[in-house]
């Protein structure tokens, strides 16, 4: 299985609705570590980390809209270099 590793930063209404808790549940039923992490100018930062399809599997998540609660209007997806897998999903 090839390694992937990303930082997706999404953009909209992606704060005060459960955006991070429910990334979070998604990543862990595809098996995908890293973090949702809630950035100053309002968007989430995601760092993706796992199996390549399963990580495109979340990014097309992200990209669909996520939650329900929330509004995405925009995602950006960049590789990223991990120096070590991290090993679980967190918020914060």
């Amino acid at each position: 299985m090839a390694t992937a590793g990303y930082k997706i930063w999404v953009h909209g209404i992606v704060q005060g609705v459960g955006f991070r808790y429910h990334t979070q549940a998604r990543a862990n039923e595809l098996g995908v570590t890293g973090y949702a992490h809630n950035l100053a100018d309002g968007s989430v930062e995601v760092l993706a980390a796992g199996d390549a399809q399963q990580v495109d599997a979340l990014i097309a998540w992200l990209k669909a809209g996520g939650p329900r609660s929330a509004r995405v209007d925009n995602v950006l997806v960049e590789p990223h270099q991990l120096a070590e897998r991290p090993t679980r999903f967190t918020t914060g």
